[in-house]
Order: C-alpha cells, then sequence, then structure tokens
C-alpha cells in the first residue's frame, strides 16, 4: 500500500490540495516527531495528551505506566485521533489576512490495542533506537518487573492523512507593491549541546 484511501475522518475539505494520503509522507512526519497529541472521549469528558510515540513498522507505539489514565483508557479500543504538527516557518504577507504558517502535519485515526507481552521488548527496542540509535548497546535494559511494570499500545496506520503547506505568502496582486517586508521567517527544532549528568551530583 503506497497511499491512504480517503475516509469521512482523512478527507480535507478546506484547502484539499494541501492533503497527501501518500504513506511514505505520512510515515515522514510521524518519524520526525518526537511527540504526539492524543485526542480521545472518556465519560464524555473529551480530552488530549502529549506523549512520546514511535512507529513500528505500520503502527504507532506508546507506552507508560500501568496506572496511566492515558494507557487505560486507550487500551479498552475507544476511539482516538494521533495528531502531529511539524512548524516549519512564519509566513509574512503584505496584508494581515494573508498571514501563514508552514507546515507539515498528520492525523490517524483508529484504536489502539495492548502490544503482547511477547512483542513488547522489540517495541521499547525500537523506541530506544529512535531517541539515540546504538544507546541501547551502553545503558542497562528493562528488567521483568520493569517490563511488567510498563504498558505498550499499538495503533495501526488505516485511516491517515497528511496535510503541509510550504512556500511564499499569497498575497493579493493589488497588495504586492505596498512597501512592506514579505517572505517566510524559518523554524527549526535542533539538538542543543549535551549537558552531562555525573553520578556524584545524582548522589549528593
Amino acid at each position: 500500500m503506497s497511499h491512504y484511501t480517503p475516509t469521512d475522518l482523512t478527507r480535507v475539505r478546506r484547502i484539499a490540495q494541501r492533503a497527501s494520503y501518500d504513506q511514505a509522507t505520512v510515515h515522514a512526519i510521524v518519524d520526525h516527531a518526537w511527540i504526539c497529541h492524543i485526542a480521545f472521549s472518556l465519560d464524555g469528558q473529551s480530552h488530549c495528551i502529549p506523549t512520546a510515540h514511535w512507529r513500528v513498522d505500520e503502527a504507532i507505539h506508546i507506552h507508560g505506566s500501568n496506572g496511566s489514565r492515558l494507557l487505560r483508557a486507550l487500551a479498552t479500543g475507544i476511539p482516538a485521533c494521533v495528531c502531529i504538527t511539524h512548524l516549519d516557518g512564519l509566513v509574512l504577507a503584505r496584508s494581515a489576512f494573508h498571514h501563514s504558517m508552514n507546515y507539515r502535519s498528520a492525523m490517524v485515526y483508529g484504536r489502539f490495542a495492548p502490544l503482547p507481552a511477547a512483542e513488547r521488548s522489540a517495541s521499547l527496542d525500537a523506541f530506544m533506537d529512535k531517541l539515540e540509535p546504538g544507546r541501547r548497546a551502553q545503558v542497562r535494559m528493562p528488567d521483568a518487573n520493569e517490563l511488567a511494570a510498563t504498558t505498550v499500545l499499538a495503533l495501526p496506520i488505516i485511516e491517515a492523512v497528511a496535510k503541509i503547506r510550504q512556500g511564499p505568502p499569497e498575497d493579493d496582486e493589488a497588495d504586492l507593491s505596498l512597501p512592506v517586508w514579505a517572505g517566510v521567517w524559518p523554524l527549526e527544532t535542533r539538538l542543543g549541546e549535551p549537558i552531562p549528568h555525573h553520578a556524584s551530583t545524582a548522589l549528593a
């Protein structure tokens, strides 16, 4: 499958030309993000909770304590929506009306399910590899008790759509001669200088 089939939930109606149902595009947006937001309804109350995520093949995985309200609610199979957004730039136009933002976003609808215990360790290995490839060969990995205290859920990526805006402002022709700067102010997320943590400090 190279494209997701649009559904009533994923069909983009507002500025539909920005929509993409391409599998590789959705995967790239999911993989490039550290955090997703998960929306769901529980006992008549809407919730939207951020959490770390990673992708294994054609599924989004999340994890947490067995006591987590988010994990316990989603494990029951209630409908959920996962939303991921990368903000790439502020689009400054010559008119207030045409200011915008450049972004890459993805929405995935579906139901989470608990990962079988036999698959939990491999999934968490994939999460470590996302954080820093090769690091799990250096650190102490979870023991049996830690694994037993951790829930891992998976959401199959079946109903999914990406929406992307790129490029300069779209000013009206009549505004192009206005004496005001217009263009894109790029934004980026990057790793800073690592801050070491020394064992002697932790034990002090």
